[in-house]
């Protein structure tokens, strides 16, 4: 543990622009711009005097993310200024909640109800992270107070504007509303009410009050919004991450010239300032100071480099007490504080308040790379993420503490990484240990430099750690630096990641829920009988099938997929031959060396898994001599040094249908097929032979023939797709897309034609890769429409299962990524030999698609999120997280036939 004061002091929030403890020139300049704070002084009753020139508008500043408190009496005109400004979904309305709970927004007699229900949507919006405006007329300090715990609770600034406008305007205004029929008197107290509040609104915990004075300033208003100081999303590295210096200048610079850093130094050959060649960007852990010998020369250096913006820096426990000495604050003279200031006390003081003003305008943290990196030196679990407030500081700066003291007199902490499940990976410092260990997608790169060990940084996003010895012991520890706790390693799943309800966050529009009972089907499944997770990498999404076709003898038709891509605004999209066969996804090694290396798998170099996860081939021997053939013909076609990488996930369909689902067919529809051909000509004898008699049994005999002809045509349906099978004798594999490869996720970086036409070249025309065979169609073009209806008319006249329908370019939105439209004859085998009689028929074209078209959407979100972590190098249980959603959805009750 880093050696602390074991008590922190109360954490002023800093991470948002004009917050009151923020660093003063920076303040100070706020304050002189517009939409600063108004001073909160009584209303006037004076009315508004016309103004001889235009009113200038006011500019009202709020975070993205806060609480924003409208504040007048009735009729001052909030409902307008909330339309005006704000989306409707973000302002909640005390009338809208009153008519929610008794169907009349002027019932009186339901408000306590309706606030109920307005502070529990406040509360759902504010932890969510949503921009949320109350429309009431929050002129009592103890209705605000309500809103301003919410507000605290959710580690969410609050602003409060006022609508000051003379008892008169809002008086005419109410009577000119037939719903607002109370007296004058009712407006009189909410003024009194307002004119009370007035003068400490701005001590009662709001970022800011904003007053808008009279109408004509009202109405030209404008409202901005302003990004966190923490949101740095925008900057996407790369980064190198560096732990805690504790002074330790010499170290610092050993390790910038490890990483390929230039310095710049002063004619006295100090540094002050660096620059990388390759445009890195630092990013500091903090506790640069205390403790060790040259804590000046550290903050020279990473205060050149803030400033050049090659750098960022986020406050540390070792830099708020400092900052509070320079400051004359009182402060317990420990933990390596008396080495800072007596360092600082040989410098000019010009050096030492440019330290301090540097020190005192340090923030909690940053969320970098679009929210995929947070950096705080203490750590910062998810919920705490861009967030404001003395909590998420005292957390970012010391830890989940208990308040509590080891037998060293340190502070005991929380072990809050153990627990951690999020999405962005945070990278903090703070409690030294010999080495870094990653736990949960969070890792500390606080080696204990200053106490003899070593100076680390995180290269961000290889995840490479580069570390520089400590020159000596420059600081005895209380407590001597030992091995980190035995944690999982990055490559084992612990049970906790995937039970219970969960909410998977996919960076593609979708956050998928997993419900218990289903997550505790996909255990099951992944526990007997899947491949080893490691190479579990992806699952495929299921696919809907085409609307329900028009035409009175189809079910499904090229016409309705077409036409749903065009009414969705896709220009052009691939039509591509539906094998029948069984879905397969290949994940390929060039050799074992990357096997083992990037997927941590040492007896393998592939693996070929159904959609379910499970083992194509029981046989190990036969899944590798497969890879190996396969890896042959990557490397042939030069796709290896094409995609300069070392891997690949492929998406496949394996052929014949009969090599893995044999058994099914025997069981399930050979027997059907059988029992009727046996059973149905002795029927139809047997009819014959009645009606021969004389017996009226005309329309039951006709009935028995379609019958048997649909059951022939059951039998040729599921019999095409069979053949005979030795090892690898009369296997197909055909390839349709690359999935994935190092650093890149090519399904969605590349067109299918792109994918078709790379793995063509694979095929060599012995027959184990199958081309898939496709059309263009341009949706515009009614001829192109037309040839590939035809084509799909010529498939599955020869007995082809169909078509999958795609856009040609990576569909964003609600936009399905793929709709099957499968041949007449083809369906016998989904919905059985007699699916064409008219009442069959009739019942099906009633089939509901929602349900289906919804799971491939969030199961295509899924994939695309698991591939995507993968290519990041996440941790396998960040891999396996979306993956296992995907399985886990397969078992929602959806008709198995759609």
């Amino acid at each position: 543990m880093a050696e602390t004061d074991a008590t922190p002091p109360d954490a002023p929030d800093r991470d948002t622009p004009d917050a009151a403890a923020a660093e003063p020139a920076a303040r100070a300049a706020r304050a002189a711009a517009p939409g600063g704070a108004t001073p909160a002084t009584p209303p006037t009753d004076a009315p508004d005097a016309p103004a001889e020139n235009p009113v200038e508008g006011p500019v009202v500043s709020l975070p993205e993310l806060s609480l924003v408190l409208l504040v007048g009496v009735s009729g001052s005109g909030k409902s307008t200024f909330a339309r005006r400004h704000f989306a409707p979904t973000q302002v909640i309305s005390s009338d809208f909640c009153r008519g929610l709970v008794s169907d009349d927004e002027t019932d009186q007699s339901a408000t306590a109800d309706a606030f109920d229900v307005l502070h529990h949507i406040v509360g759902v919006r504010l932890r969510r992270g949503l921009l949320t405006v109350v429309d009431a007329t929050n002129v009592q300090h103890e209705a605000r107070r309500r809103l301003l715990d919410l507000a605290r609770n959710h580690d969410v600034l609050a602003d409060a504007i006022v609508l000051d406008v003379p008892e008169g305007v809002a008086a005419a205004r109410n009577a000119g509303r037939p719903d607002r029929d109370f007296g004058r008197h009712v407006i009189a107290r909410q003024r009194r009410d307002l004119r009370r509040s007035l003068p400490r609104m701005d001590r009662e915990g709001f970022r800011r009050v904003h007053v808008l004075r009279g109408v004509e300033q009202i109405d030209a208003a404008r409202v901005v919004f302003e990004r966190a100081w923490t949101d740095r999303r925008d900057l996407t590295g790369p980064f190198d991450i560096i732990g805690d210096v504790h002074g330790c200048r010499a170290e610092l610079e050993a390790l910038l010239t490890r990483l390929g850093w230039r310095i710049d130094r002063d004619e006295h050959g100090r540094p002050y300032g660096a620059s990388h060649p390759e445009g890195r960007i630092a990013v500091f852990v903090g506790d640069l100071v205390d403790r060790g010998p040259d804590t000046p020369g550290v903050l020279r250096l990473v205060m050149g480099m803030v400033e050049a913006g090659t750098a960022l820096c986020v406050c540390g426990n070792h830099e708020q007490k400092l900052a509070r000495a320079l400051a004359g604050r009182k402060v317990t003279i420990s933990h390596g504080l008396r080495e800072s200031l007596d360092q600082l006390a040989a410098c000019p003081p010009e050096f030492t308040e440019a330290a301090r003003r540097f020190l005192d305008g340090l923030i909690s943290h940053y969320r970098l790379d679009g929210g995929r990196l947070v950096v705080a030196h203490a750590g910062l679990k998810e919920e705490y993420h861009g967030r404001a407030s003395a909590r998420v500081r005292s957390f970012a700066l010391y830890g989940d503490t208990t308040g509590e003291t080891d037998e060293y007199g340190l502070p005991v902490r929380r072990p809050w990484a153990e627990e951690y499940r999020g999405r962005a990976m945070v990278v903090y410092g703070h409690t030294p240990t010999l080495r870094p260990e990653w736990v949960n997608n969070t890792i500390c790169v606080d080696t204990g430099c200053v106490f003899g060990g070593s100076l680390t940084a995180l290269r961000y996003p290889e995840r490479e750690l580069v570390s520089v010895p400590a020159e000596r012991v420059w600081f005895e520890p209380v407590r001597p630096l030992a091995a980190p706790a035995v944690r999982r390693e990055p490559g084992t799943l612990d049970i906790r990641d995937v039970q219970g309800t969960r909410h998977v966050e996919t960076r593609f529009g979708v956050t998928v829920k997993v419900r218990e009972e289903n997550a505790a089907a996909a255990l099951e499944i992944m526990s007997r009988f899947a491949v080893d997770p490691r190479w579990l990498v992806y699952l495929p999404p299921t696919m809907a099938p085409a609307e329900t076709s028009a035409l009175e003898h189809y079910l499904e038709h090229p016409a309705e997929a077409l036409a749903e891509y065009a009414a969705a605004g896709v220009a052009e999209v691939v039509c591509e031959e539906k094998h029948m066969g069984s879905r397969a996804v290949v994940v390929l090694a060039r050799d074992a060396a990357v096997a083992e290396s990037r997927f941590g798998v040492a007896d393998a170099t592939g693996m070929v898994y159904t959609r379910t996860g499970r083992p194509f081939f029981d046989d190990p021997a036969l899944t590798e001599e497969l890879v190996g053939r396969l890896r042959a013909r990557v490397a042939e076609a030069g796709l290896w040094q094409e995609l300069d990488t070392g891997w690949l996930v492929l998406d496949c369909e394996l052929l014949p249908w009969s090599a893995k689902a044999g058994e099914l067919i025997r069981e399930q529809y050979a027997a059907v097929g059988a029992a009727a051909l046996a059973a149905l000509p002795e029927a139809l004898a047997a009819l014959d032979a009645a009606a021969g008699r004389g017996l009226d049994v005309g329309g039951l005999r006709d009935r028995t023939r379609r019958r048997l002809e649909n059951a022939a045509r059951f039998r040729d349906a599921y019999a095409r797709y069979c053949g005979p099978v030795s090892g690898l004798d009369g296997i197909g594999l055909a390839p349709f897309q690359i999935l994935a490869a190092e650093g890149r996720v090519l399904a969605v970086e590349r067109p299918h034609s792109w994918h078709l036409e790379t793995l063509a070249r694979l095929a060599t025309g012995d027959g184990l890769i199958i081309p898939t065979r496709h059309v263009y169609v341009a949706l515009a073009d009614e001829a192109s429409r037309r040839a590939a209806t035809g084509w799909w008319e010529e498939l599955t006249d020869a007995g082809g299962e169909g078509m999958v329908v795609k856009p040609l370019a990576p569909p964003t939105g609600r936009v399905q990524p793929g709709v099957k439209v499968r041949g007449r004859e083809y369906l016998r085998i989904i919905y059985g030999p007699d699916y064409t009689e008219p009442e069959q028929m009739r019942e099906l074209r009633h089939r509901a698609l929602g349900k289906k078209r919804s799971m491939a959407l969030r199961e295509y979100a899924l994939g695309l999120e698991a591939l995507t972590r993968l290519v990041e190098g996440e941790p396998l249980w960040r891999v396996h997280e979306p993956v296992f959603a995907v399985l886990a959805l397969e078992s929602e009750p959806v008709d198995p036939r759609l």
